[in-house]
C-alpha cells in the first residue's frame, strides 16, 4: 500500500511531454561568494522561473527547495559514473541520500548520470542507467534517468541531416538511445552557438548564432535554418536516429552566451541580446525538423562564478553575486 501511494503520489514525475516548452536555469556553485539556497530559489521564483538544473545533489540546494514548486533536474559527478554501473549498492546508497529524503517535498523532473560525457564515459554509461533506474524504481518514485552530452560528440554536422556520432561514441549512443527510447525518457544535450561562431567567425554569420537572422541561412532539403541553435539540436536528432533513438526526446540542459572575457566575441549586449532570443524562441517553436516537439531549455547559469577558469567561464551568468543582474532577461 506503502509503494502504491508513492507511485500514485509521483506520477507527476514521470517525464512529461507538457503543453509548451519551459525554460530552466542552471544552478552552478563553482564560486566562494554566493547568497544562500534559500535567497536564490527566491529570486528563481521572483522572476517566474519554475526549473533548475543541478550538477550535482547539493543537498543545502534541496532543502531549500522543498515546498518551493520549483521542479529540478540533478546531476551525478563525472567520478561516480563507473561507481553507478559497477556496483548496485553504490547507486542505491547514491539514491537513498540524495532522492529519498528530498523527494517528498521537492519536485525532482530528471536524474542526470554525469555532465557532458565524453566517449570513455559511455562505455558505463548502459550498466549506471540501468543501475540508477532500478535504484530510483525500488523506492517507489517514477523519476526518469538519463545523461548529458554535447554536440561535441558529433562527428558530422552540417547539413543537419547529415548529423552522426563520431566513431568512438557511437556503440555508447546506440545502448543510450535504446534504453532511453524503451523507457520514454528523454536526454540531456548541451548546445553553445557561441563556441562554433567564435571558432569559425568568417564563415558563421552573427546574427545566425545569435539568433536574430531574418533570413534562411541554411537549407537542408525542404528544411530552412534560422539559427544555428536549432541546426545544433537537428543535427543531434539526426545522429540520434541513426543508432536507432529516433522517438528519443531532446532537452536542451544549457545553453548561453559569455558576458565578457574574449575581447569583441563577449559583451554584456551580445550575451543579452542571445538569451533573450533563445528563451523567445524557445517558449515559441519546435525546431525545423521537430516543428511540434517542445524544447525545454536552460540557460546557462543564474550566476558568475568566480572559482572558474578566469575569462569566459566566470562570465556567464544573468546575475551577479550579489544578485543584481548583468543584464535583464525577460522570461
Amino acid at each position: 500500500m506503502i509503494i502504491l501511494c508513492l507511485l500514485i503520489t509521483h506520477l507527476s514525475f514521470f517525464y512529461p511531454i507538457s503543453e509548451g516548452s519551459v525554460i530552466g536555469l542552471n544552478y552552478g556553485l563553482v564560486a566562494d561568494n554566493l547568497p544562500s539556497p534559500s535567497q536564490v530559489i527566491s529570486l528563481v521564483k521572483s522572476r517566474g522561473v519554475n526549473r533548475i538544473r543541478l550538477f550535482e545533489p547539493n543537498h543545502d540546494v534541496l532543502g531549500a527547495l522543498q515546498n518551493s514548486g520549483i521542479e529540478v533536474t540533478i546531476g551525478t559527478l563525472n567520478a561516480d559514473i563507473p561507481n553507478i554501473a559497477n556496483d548496485i549498492n553504490f547507486a542505491e546508497n547514491w539514491v537513498q541520500t540524495n532522492i529519498v529524503p528530498y523527494a517528498p517535498t521537492v519536485n525532482i523532473h530528471c536524474i542526470s548520470i554525469g555532465n557532458e560525457v565524453n566517449p570513455g564515459d559511455l562505455g558505463f554509461m548502459l550498466s549506471a542507467l540501468k543501475n540508477l533506474d532500478a535504484a530510483v524504481k525500488s523506492t517507489g518514485y517514477i523519476i526518469p534517468v538519463t545523461t548529458t552530452i554535447g554536440v561535441y560528440l558529433l562527428g558530422s554536422s552540417f547539413p543537419p541531416s547529415n548529423g552522426e556520432f563520431t566513431e568512438a561514441a557511437r556503440s555508447g549512443m546506440e545502448q543510450v538511445a535504446g534504453f532511453l527510447g524503451g523507457n520514454g525518457y528523454p536526454i540531456m544535450v548541451t548546445a553553445y552557438p557561441y563556441f562554433a561562431y567564435v571558432s569559425d567567425p568568417t564563415n558563421i554569420q552573427l546574427s545566425y548564432a545569435l539568433l536574430n537572422s531574418s533570413e534562411v541561412v541554411v537549407r537542408d532539403g525542404e528544411l530552412e535554418y534560422r539559427n544555428l541553435f536549432d541546426a545544433m539540436v537537428d543535427g543531434v536528432y539526426s545522429a540520434l536516429e541513426k543508432v536507432g533513438g529516433g522517438s528519443v526526446r531532446i532537452v536542451v540542459c544549457e545553453s548561453g552566451w559569455p558576458s565578457q572575457g574574449n575581447g569583441e566575441f563577449t559583451s554584456t549586449t551580445l550575451a543579452q541580446t542571445y538569451n533573450q532570443n533563445l528563451v523567445r524562441h524557445a517558449l515559441n517553436s519546435g525546431t525545423p525538423k521537430k516543428p511540434g516537439n517542445n524544447l525545454d531549455t536552460y540557460v546557462f547559469a543564474i550566476f558568475n562564478e568566480d572559482l572558474k577558469s578566469p575569462g569566459i567561464e566566470q562570465n556567464f551568468g544573468l546575475f551577479y553575486p550579489d544578485m543584481t543582474e548583468v543584464y535583464h532577461i525577460d522570461f
